[in-house]
């Protein structure tokens, strides 16, 4: 019999929303978190507005040598990971540390620290040959993303399989994954996943500037991100963790462990067709969705809301908007629908495991997060996408997704365990 994975631990690092409790509050009053771009002066970019944390490393148990060694990204993903671990209550004392495994997703890697190291080895860009004396003795860790499931496998002593999983905005999904599926195949028995991400860089700024993808409603950061809006504009540049506990059912049933929601079905495809273009018919989304049905052995019917991707540029939400239709047909014009993103802005790689812990919540809670912004329905755009109010909804399975570049569609199906037999 395939072994079962459910989710026994959350930890959030959000904007406008340090821990999960407040990330949920932040979601549930339909709150934005968007705001002028204080990381760096952000005058010279087109966008100069960000969802950023007031993340204060040394309050999380960060000491001042692991601030030296850690990017931003990494401490995010370990203050996730600890926060997970007490939520879910295990006591790791006894565990086969080799039976403990750390997947972790990520787009862009180390982006502040090494931004930052190239700055002072090229005298702000002025040396085309860096002086790599001046280079700091962490620098490797921060050059090979694989230092981030390092550093949770450290904080957490799991022995067992370790890696990054980094698919572009799809990263956070797919690294849940699969961590669920090292569990089912009987590799692991607990894993710590998630995804983690702070890009919020000169950097980066400038290449989404070059690209036109990020909103300019610079003048209005709070109501900048604006999914399924027909004024929408952009996505609104964001950072952020999610960490997770996952779990054999029967063994976490045995420790009576709280159970957020069982990982019933994943799915990922690639479009093959553009680095960053979707095809306006939902195609490969919708294969994703319903290979994840599948495995799930659920019906379209039987979804209860989607976590949208929702990044608030036009060709995304078109793109969604037709790949729901085609999956759930009849039934998508009943679910709610909803993009987060609209709050918290978009944190590239971590987004997809942000969004798995507002699903989780949200059958919690049966509340559905709305999604802020949407003043001006597109007329395009025809679904219910639960504008600026949450919404009581029992909520007993979730269809959360993602679409990431490179052609990457991921979709997860988050259920209660005893909507399923086996």
């Amino acid at each position: 019999m395939t072994r079962r994975v459910v989710i026994t631990g959350i930890g959030v690092l959000a904007p406008g929303g340090v821990g999960t409790k407040s990330f949920w509050e932040l979601l549930s009053a339909g709150r934005t978190a968007t705001r002028t771009l204080s990381a760096f002066d952000p005058t010279p970019y087109r966008s100069r507005i960000a969802a950023e944390i007031d993340f204060d490393p040394q309050e999380h148990g960060l000491l001042p040598q692991d601030l030296r060694r850690m990017d931003r990204a990494a401490q995010f993903a370990v203050t996730t990971a600890r926060e997970a671990l007490a939520d879910s209550g295990l006591e790791l004392q006894g565990q086969d540390p080799a039976r403990i495994g750390v997947t972790i997703g990520n787009a862009v890697g180390a982006t502040i620290s090494l931004e930052s190291e190239y700055r002072v080895a090229s005298n702000d860009g002025r040396l085309s040959l860096v002086d790599h004396t001046y280079a700091p003795p962490h620098l490797y860790n921060q050059l090979v993303p694989s230092s981030f499931a390092t550093e949770v496998a450290w904080a957490m002593g799991a022995e067992g399989p370790s890696a990054v999983v980094s698919t572009g905005c799809t990263s956070g999904i797919d690294s849940v994954g699969h961590a669920a599926d090292l569990i089912r195949e009987g590799t692991a028995d607990i894993m710590f996943t998630g995804a983690t991400e702070a890009p919020i860089s000169p950097i980066t700024v400038a290449c989404f500037d070059a690209i036109k993808a990020t909103s300019t409603y610079n003048d209005d950061p709070e109501h900048a991100s604006r999914p399924y809006d027909r004024t929408r504009g952009g996505f609104v540049l964001g950072e952020g963790s999610a960490g997770f506990v996952l779990e054999e059912l029967e063994s976490a049933r045995r420790r009576g462990a709280h159970i957020y929601a069982e990982i019933a079905g994943y799915a990922s495809r690639c479009n093959a067709y553009h680095m960053t273009g979707l095809r306006a018919d939902g195609v490969e989304m919708s294969a994703a969705i319903d290979a994840a049905l599948d495995e799930a052995r659920l019906d379209a019917t039987d979804i209860d809301y989607v976590n949208a991707h929702g990044s608030g540029t036009k060709q995304n939400d078109r793109h969604e908007t037709a790949a729901f239709k085609r999956s759930l047909g009849e039934h998508a014009y009943k679910v709610p629908v909803s993009s987060i993103k609209s709050m918290i802005g978009h944190s590239l790689g971590a987004i997809g495991s942000v969004e798995i812990a507002a699903s989780a919540l949200a059958m919690e809670h049966n509340v559905v997060p709305p999604t802020a912004n949407l003043n001006t329905p597109d007329p395009e755009l025809d679904l219910d996408y639960v504008p600026h109010t949450a919404r009581e909804v029992r909520t007993d399975t979730v269809l959360t997704v993602g679409s990431g570049f490179g052609g990457f569609q991921s979709a997860m199906v988050l259920t209660r365990p005893d909507r399923r037999t086996s």
